[in-house]
Formats: C-alpha cells, structure tokens, sequence
C-alpha cells in the first residue's frame, strides 16, 4: 500500500536521482499529430529561451518524443520567427535565441552594450585565426609562423578571455603545451563548430585572404575589428560562392 501511494505521488524509487521524470509526458501520444507537433515547438522554444547558453540536442531530447526530429521542429520555429527581430541560431554546439544583427544599433542605443564583447587588438586576431586554423599548436610554432616571438602575455590574455585552452602535449622536445580554441571562442565569434570557420584556401583563392597578408599582419577590416560580426559572415559567404563556382 505504502509503495503503491508513493508511486502516484512521484516517490523515490529504487534509487532513482530524478523520482519525478517517469510523470513527465514526453510522448503526448493523447494529442493529435497537429498539436503535439506545437506543443513540443513550444516546449523547445521556451527551454532556449530561458537557457543562458546554447542548447544542445541531448537536452532538448529530454522532453520531445522518441520520434520528434529536433532538426525538423527546429527548422518549423525558424519559419514561424521569419520576419521577427530575433532567430534561432545554431551556436557552439546548440541553439540559442539571438536578435538579428540589423538591430543591434537599436539595441546599444536603448540599453548599452548588454553583453561584453572580449577587446581584442589585432595582434590578438592574427594569433586566435592561427590557433584557430592549425591547432593543437603551440607558442613556438605561432613564433615560427610570424616570425617574431607570440610573447606569454598575448597567450595569458587569451586564455584569460576563455578563447583557448592549454591542447594536448606537443611531441616535439621538451613537450610543450599546445594551444586550441573553446567552447567561449564559438560563442564569441557566433559558430556552431570550428567547420564553420571561412575555408582558408576558399578564401586565398578569392582574393579576400592570403598567407603572405598574414603574415605582413594585413588582414579584412572586419576579421581585425570584429571576427565573426557582419563581415566575418560576408567573408564566409563569399568562400562558399568561391567553393561553388
């Protein structure tokens, strides 16, 4: 009797850490397709809206059906967004609701700057696109790369920002730490993945970037001033259509 009452009350069981997740109805099996469809649309939107960082697929998993495409449901709040201020965007390994950035000037202007951007000076660019680009890899090698030495401050400064981290032990002598990017590196430059970056060689072959430029620190405006923002999409844009042609 005891155990009976304790299973309609949502009671511990057998050690289970969470007694209360066999009540929640992932399936909706009591709806029809229609709207079981919208409720879990509504059940992905609100967990990523009230999410501070980037959703991932396992989590949203946990309260659609077995059989519910989180691709499809995605893309269903995508269309029904189209032509509101704001989007679902696919950011460091999940989704996260961002303003779109033709209101960004609006935005500053009523409230500030809201979330702080990392300050990084161009020097700070040139060695993140390295790391970015070639990583694990480590100080001596960005040194070699440039030519000059990448001095441990620029590296601490970086790793302060969160945009990298210490990789795997290089096997050359003395096993120096390599350096790769993060988690912070994707959200900050707004990517899903480091398969997102800008193919290097689709952009050398369209003019817009180029080993020796980098080298000599000359690279687009908008990569040195704010990677990953408008331009960045537009550099990345414009490799594709090079890839394609």
């Amino acid at each position: 009797m005891a155990e009976s009452a304790r299973r309609r009350r949502g009671g511990p069981q057998g050690g289970d850490s969470r007694p209360n997740d066999h009540l929640f109805d992932r399936e909706l099996d009591h709806l029809p397709p229609e709207a079981r469809w919208r409720e879990w649309m509504h059940r992905v939107e609100a967990t990523i809206f009230a999410a501070s960082e980037p959703v991932g697929r396992e989590t949203l998993a946990k309260i659609v059906g077995k059989s519910c495409s989180i691709d499809l449901l995605i893309d269903d709040i995508r269309e029904e967004l189209r032509g509101r201020p704001y989007d679902l965007v696919a950011v460091a390994g999940g989704w996260k609701h961002l303003t779109r950035p033709a209101y960004a000037d609006a935005i500053h202007a009523a409230v500030g700057g809201g979330e702080t951007k990392t300050n990084l000076t161009q020097s700070d660019v040139l060695v993140l696109m390295c790391i970015a680009y070639f990583q694990p890899i480590t100080r001596g090698e960005l040194s070699s790369f440039f030519g000059k030495e990448v001095s441990r401050d620029l590296i601490g400064h970086l790793r302060g920002a969160k945009l990298i981290a210490s990789g795997p032990r290089s096997p050359s002598p003395g096993a120096p730490y390599t350096y790769v990017t993060t988690k912070e590196f994707l959200l900050e430059f707004g990517l899903d993945t480091l398969r997102d970056l800008p193919d290097f060689e689709a952009l050398e072959d369209a003019g817009l970037l180029s080993k020796e430029k980098l080298l000599a620190g000359d690279i687009p405006s908008g990569l040195a001033s704010g990677w990953g923002d408008r331009e960045a999409e537009e550099l990345e844009s414009a490799a594709v259509e090079d890839q394609r042609c």
